[in-house]
């Protein structure tokens, strides 16, 4: 659970502004994604960082950690611009379904990964050495 804990956070966020705009609480939707950000900028760091250190499976963590942080961004910058009481505009509404999509997808894949098959350690053989008296 260490691994996934820093995308937890703004998976869950991404999903309680999915719904504080679903129950019609559109500024309390916008912080969270606010939140959401500084969250996914986070995990995005470390993944990448993971990456540049050349870890297993980093690569792939780091690139979807930053598009969902792309996407959260993009809802952000939308939302920020959206008037009081206007509509949500459906291109918040997609970024933020898109990021929490991107990171489901990755939390699928980190519930799926103990039913991933392992390849068997080989049996080192070694050598026997008769040694000689003189």
């Amino acid at each position: 659970m260490r691994q996934m804990g820093s995308r937890l956070l703004p998976l869950s966020l991404a999903l309680a502004a999915l719904g504080a705009d679903d129950a019609g609480f559109h500024r309390g939707a916008y912080y969270f994604v606010l939140l959401a950000v500084v969250g996914a900028a986070a995990a995005a760091f470390l993944a990448v960082a993971e990456a540049i250190e050349g870890r297993e499976r980093s690569f792939l963590r780091g690139v979807t950690t930053s598009l969902a942080l792309v996407f959260l961004v993009v809802g952000a910058l939308v939302r920020a611009n959206m008037a009081d009481g206007a509509q949500v505009p459906k291109l918040a509404t997609s970024a933020a379904v898109a990021a929490v999509a991107v990171y489901g997808l990755t939390f699928l894949g980190w519930l799926l990964e103990p039913l991933r098959p392992r390849p068997r350690a080989r049996a080192r053989s070694r050598a026997v050495r008769v040694r000689t008296s003189p």
